[in-house]
């Protein structure tokens, strides 16, 4: 691989010997396994979407060289597929000057620091030297001088790599895959050096640089396979722990929806995974009145499921004054601020009094309540502060409206309006109103079970896309 190509006015000749043949089937097996390694390589980088390592595409570019220089150089193969004498000497003088350069990208890779910095600049150098060396090739000249170059340069690389992997472990502790990969690099190094000295006639012997590619090869593998089991532990021990993160979550949401004398509540939370950032709780003050809660902690996961399970002892906390929604929110604002940095809270809070026939309403950065007569269209009802866990001042009010028979209320998260289409169209604001107006006879378990319908089969209609948000939605229908 990165031993001289012989001069290109060497002739080919069929093995003399069944020693000779032996020889070479050899060196077919090892360039098949090789090849396949390559071939690999090249595929599990050209189909993992997320979080590509460039270095499999490198080790694979240099392993399907290699291997195509290796076929080339079995005379028996040559023979069989009748390969032409010119493309025979020519493609393996192409790929000694070109394969460095894969090599010193993958190095580049492997190795950090003053290590990066030293590869880069014999990028430079393979670039150049392979450019006048496959020049030469094509046009006949100073083949001699190219190999010699060749040679030279490879040796030099070596000498590189094997004082780089000295520092790089001078003072870092071994486990068993640096180990292997440096045993395996160390080796392979070598072979590359001795055959190097063999092209210039330093030394004398057998070409061992295939046997020591293919050592390396292995033990990549080795690697590799043993990375792709920790990954496999590593991600059945995270599914478990979102699962118990998805136990605790569900045992935080309420068990049971109060029961207000002419008054219907249903809710349906739809997360997005395992474990999301909304939230709805409510709070009992006696049986004609409630107070109703609905949250939304900005971003997805575990990060957001905690800050919504801090929610759910602050809001407990707020029972005191549950009939004055600008207090619960003030209280649920001081008992986030400061909490943390980067996520906040949008909520809206809602206090049913059956008994007065009024509800009680107040935003913190949250989407409007949507409300519906027994006839006519539905209509916004926005009383919106600044969103919680932001600003220790902040301020909110309410604002008070009648219930009337037949009237339905309609709280959501933002998941609902932001659903998106394939043709990223948002499902907005207005279809809920007239999804909420068009159910004039339906209780509230049925509102929300259309709308829920309606949001999965605008998002979602073809099955192919996952939902991108959580969704909470609480209906309530006053009779």
């Amino acid at each position: 691989m990165f031993a001289p190509a012989h001069s290109l006015a060497l002739v080919l000749q069929s093995p003399a010997s069944v020693s000779a043949l032996r020889l070479q089937f050899a060196g077919m097996a090892i360039a098949t396994v090789v090849f396949c390694s390559g071939a690999a390589a090249m595929c599990v980088f050209a189909f993992r979407r997320a979080g590509r390592e460039t270095s499999l595409l490198y080790f694979g570019v240099m392993a399907l060289l290699y291997s195509v220089r290796l076929f080339l150089n079995q005379p028996f193969l040559l023979d069989v597929f009748a390969i032409s004498r010119r493309t025979a000497l020519l493609v393996p003088w192409v790929i000694t000057f070109v394969i460095p350069i894969p090599l010193l990208l993958f190095m580049r890779r492997v190795f950090q620091g003053r290590g990066r910095r030293l590869f880069d600049a014999m990028l430079i150098v393979a670039a150049i030297l392979g450019g006048l060396g496959i020049s030469a090739g094509v046009f006949g000249v100073a083949l001699s001088a190219a190999n010699t170059a060749n040679g030279v340069f490879i040796i030099v690389l070596c000498v590189l790599v094997v004082g780089v992997m000295a520092r790089e472990n001078r003072n870092a502790s071994m486990d068993r895959e640096k180990v292997v990969f440096t045993v395996s690099l160390g080796i392979f190094v070598g072979s590359v050096l001795h055959a190097n000295l063999l092209g210039l006639r330093v030394v004398h012997g057998p070409n061992l640089e295939p046997v020591g590619f293919l050592i390396f090869v292995a033990c990549l593998g080795y690697i590799a396979v043993g990375r792709s089991f920790a990954k496999e532990e590593e991600l059945l021990s995270i599914n478990k722990e979102l699962e118990i993160a998805r136990q605790i979550q569900s045992s935080i949401l309420p068990r049971e929806i109060p029961r207000l004398p002419g008054a219907q509540i249903a809710a349906r939370y739809l997360p997005m995974g395992a474990v999301a950032g909304d939230f709805y709780d409510f709070l009992r003050v006696d049986e004609k009145r409630a107070g109703v809660l609905v949250a939304d902690v900005t971003g997805h996961g575990v990060p957001a499921a905690l800050i919504a399970s801090m929610l759910k002892v602050a809001f407990a906390a707020q029972a005191s004054h549950a009939a004055d929604p600008a207090k619960v929110l003030a209280g649920l604002n001081a008992a986030l601020c400061g909490r943390f940095e980067e996520h906040f809270v949008t909520a809206a809070y809602l206090y049913l009094d059956t008994e007065r026939r009024i509800f009680r309403y107040a935003g913190a950065g949250h989407p409007p309540l949507l409300l519906a007569r027994a006839s006519g269209p539905a209509e916004e009802i926005e009383e919106n502060g600044l969103c919680l866990g932001m600003f220790p001042e902040a301020a909110y009010s309410y604002l008070e409206r009648p219930l009337h028979s037949g009237d339905r209320l309609l709280l959501y998260t933002d998941g609902v309006l932001e659903a998106k289409s394939e043709s990223q169209e948002e499902f907005g604001k207005q279809r809920c109103m007239q999804l909420l107006a068009a159910q004039a006879q339906a209780g509230p378990s049925a509102v929300a079970d259309a709308l829920a319908t309606a949001l999965a089969r605008w998002s979602n209609a073809s099955h192919a896309r996952a939902q991108e948000d959580d969704i909470t939605i609480v209906a309530i229908r006053f009779d």
